[in-house]
């Protein structure tokens, strides 16, 4: 049943997902428009190419806490006669909002990020067990490849098996949601994938930021 805490709660997860914490850092500190430089996408791996590692590990911790105060926010939004299984179905349209307002960001022309880090703040939230056995196989790739496009999209392929066969989840909407990023994310990097197979894919390199007030 849909009542006005769920409907205030949906709409305050687009607003917290629609903060575009890489495109403001860019604007207020460095006058610059991280959607128009590097790759061109507006989060903490484009953020860390041009701006800095500092200034991209400010927006990956930022854009994750998103994702997990989203779910949080579950608690506080959810009726007093839901089950617990219904108030984590609501925990999953929040989070699933929060990372829509992540990719089509109300507050700056509904032109954001690929939404993983705030999905990994969603995981945090919902599979905490798993978020451990996730981030070892992402460095294990990024090591190995050099590619956080590649790490990613690994990753969120092999999340549904990690939850299905190595932890047991039970809910089936948590399930479900798991087979959803393990199609959503690579979708968002289709045209990453492309280069990948043509080989033109930038590898992850930490190095100085430009300096835009030269």
């Amino acid at each position: 049943m849909i009542t006005y805490s769920v409907i205030i709660g949906v709409i305050t997860a687009y607003l917290i997902g629609s903060i575009a914490t890489s495109v403001w850092i860019g604007r207020a500190f460095f006058g610059v428009d991280i959607r128009t430089q590097g790759s061109g996408n507006a989060g903490a791996t484009n953020t860390i190419r041009v701006l800095g590692p500092r200034q991209g590990l400010i927006v990956l911790i930022l854009d994750v806490f998103k994702g997990w105060l989203a779910v949080f926010l579950g608690n506080f939004f959810a009726p007093d006669f839901y089950v617990p299984e219904q108030i984590v179905n609501l925990k999953l349209v929040l989070a699933l909002v929060a990372v829509l307002g992540h990719i089509f960001p109300i507050y700056v022309g509904f032109k954001g990020g690929k939404g993983v880090a705030t999905l990994v703040g969603v995981i945090i939230a919902l599979y905490p067990s798993s978020f451990f056995v996730l981030l070892a196989l992402f460095l294990i790739v990024l090591i190995s490849s050099g590619y956080v496009s590649l790490s990613s999209i690994t990753t969120a392929v092999a999340f549904p098996f990690i939850c299905v066969f190595l932890f047991k989840v039970h809910y089936p909407s948590l399930i479900i949601f798991s087979i959803l990023i393990a199609v959503f994310i690579p979708f968002l990097h289709k045209k990453n994938i492309l280069r990948l197979l043509n080989g033109t894919e930038n590898k992850f390199k930490l190095k100085k930021r430009k300096n835009y007030n030269e």
